[in-house]
């Protein structure tokens, strides 16, 4: 089991959802408000103050799968947040060691 973790623009959340809909069998994603700010390298020449408080909103996905649903998701939420801009965001993909669901006490792992 995995954990498909992605900070993505808050614009492209619609059409996140439409993309993760459409996979067969999709597990389910939780979305969580967040802020950040691109890595100082990726950005043309500004001051570090600029840097450090340009913080920009972003939306936090977690989307718990088996592990052969991972490729299918990681690409629908590349495919779908996709602008080809800094701040597009990113995915990660984390192991995840059991998970219980608390409706039926049920263990995965």
């Amino acid at each position: 089991m995995k954990e498909i973790r992605a900070i993505v623009r808050p614009s492209r959340v619609e059409r996140l959802r439409e993309a993760l809909r459409a996979i067969p069998n999709f597990p389910g994603v939780t979305l969580f408000k967040a802020e950040g700010f691109t890595a100082p390298a990726s950005m043309d020449k500004r001051s570090v103050r600029e840097q450090l408080a340009d913080f920009s909103d972003k939306i936090m996905v977690s989307v718990l799968a088996d592990d052969e649903m991972v490729p299918v998701i990681r690409a629908a939420i590349i495919d779908s947040c996709h602008t080809g801009n800094i701040g597009d965001g990113l995915v990660w993909v984390v192991e995840i060691a059991e998970m219980h669901r608390i409706r039926d006490r049920s263990a995965y792992f």
